[in-house]
């Protein structure tokens, strides 16, 4: 864990690689998970300084409708098989409004079957062409995606072993501090004990020297 000091140096309070503390004394982790508890639930607002979500086919209502039914996991609607027939009249015999209508339905029909014959025969000419360079273009697209990822991951183990070195080499070099400090806070107490037996002896040598003068 970091924090920022005014001049924007970062100053580490913990060394996750090193630190194994919480597995050494168990109570430290029941500690931390109250401290936890305690602190207080992130807003349900955002930020002022995040940017509003971005609305997708402002502009475009079918494929803004298309994108909220697959968000909702709704199904397909069924397809509409009616425009694919070709109803005669239902009244016999038809009135003109009845015939002209199957009339139109069956122009329809028939510009229908055609742009499908167009397309079948471009597809069947340029198809095949199309789909290996489409092919080729997803391969090359992919290629490059996964040497990205490749790249990404390479660079983060490195991060990640660089952090675990330092902080080892420093953990390591603090423990040692630490100790050294230890030893040396015994010294001191030890020192200071002496003292104070040796200004206790002082004191009664000089006790004792006033009664030897005073006889």
């Amino acid at each position: 864990m970091a924090s920022h000091t005014d001049d924007e140096t970062a100053v580490f309070d913990s060394l996750p690689y090193y630190d194994n503390d919480l597995e050494l004394y168990p109570i430290l982790k029941e500690k931390v998970d109250k401290e936890l508890a305690r602190e207080p639930k992130p807003p349900q607002t955002i930020h002022p300084r995040v940017a509003p979500p971005l609305e997708l086919f402002r502009n475009n209502p079918l494929l803004a409708a298309e994108l909220a039914r697959v968000e909702a996991h709704q199904p397909l609607p069924p397809l509409d098989t009616v425009r694919y027939q070709l109803p005669a009249p239902t009244s016999s015999p038809g009135t003109d409004h009845d015939w002209r209508e199957a009339i139109q339905n069956a122009h329809a029909q028939l510009e229908h079957q055609r742009l499908r014959h167009t397309n079948l025969a471009l597809l069947q000419t340029y198809g095949q062409n199309a789909w290996r360079i489409n092919n080729y273009l997803l391969e090359e697209t992919a290629k490059q995606s996964e040497g990205a990822l490749e790249e990404v991951k390479q660079l983060t183990t490195e991060v990640n072993r660089e952090r675990k070195s330092s902080q080892t080499h420093f953990g390591a070099k603090l423990t040692t501090l630490e100790t050294r400090w230890t030893e040396l806070l015994s010294s001191i107490l030890q020192i200071e004990m002496a003292n104070i037996a040796l200004e206790g002896e002082v004191e009664r040598l000089r006790i004792k020297e006033g009664e030897m003068a005073s006889m």
